[in-house]
């Protein structure tokens, strides 16, 4: 506390004791500059190691993605190759089924009488 500020508390009636406890009090309780200054630079290196680790964050999860996705296309590849496999067998069932039916129809044809 400075010097007019006592001279002042005295003027307006408090007594040397009360300034004295007052002063400690304020010295004891109030932030100083220093104090402030100190605050900012822990906050500001706080600031920067939270940006750090945000940014290791960000790098792993685009890590994860690009394997997660390198995974889904080998996926969609596989059930692409399955379905061709699919189409293929369908084709070939349904072309001896068409052959089987065509079969039955020529002989069918063959032993129906043409005449009554």
């Amino acid at each position: 506390m400075s010097a007019s500020a006592i001279l002042k508390l005295q003027k307006v009636g408090f007594t040397a004791e009360q300034v004295e406890a007052l002063a400690d009090f304020m010295d004891t309780q109030a932030a100083s500059k220093a104090d402030l200054g100190e605050a900012k630079a822990e906050l500001k290196a706080d600031i920067v190691a939270v940006r750090s680790e945000l940014r290791a964050d960000i790098a792993d999860v685009r890590s994860e993605v690009v394997a997660v996705r390198s995974e889904l296309k080998a996926d969609i590849a596989d059930v692409r190759s399955d379905l061709r496999l699919l189409e293929q067998r369908m084709t070939v069932k349904l072309g001896g089924m068409l052959l089987a039916f065509a079969g039955v129809l020529l002989a069918a044809i063959r032993y129906l009488p043409l005449h009554p």
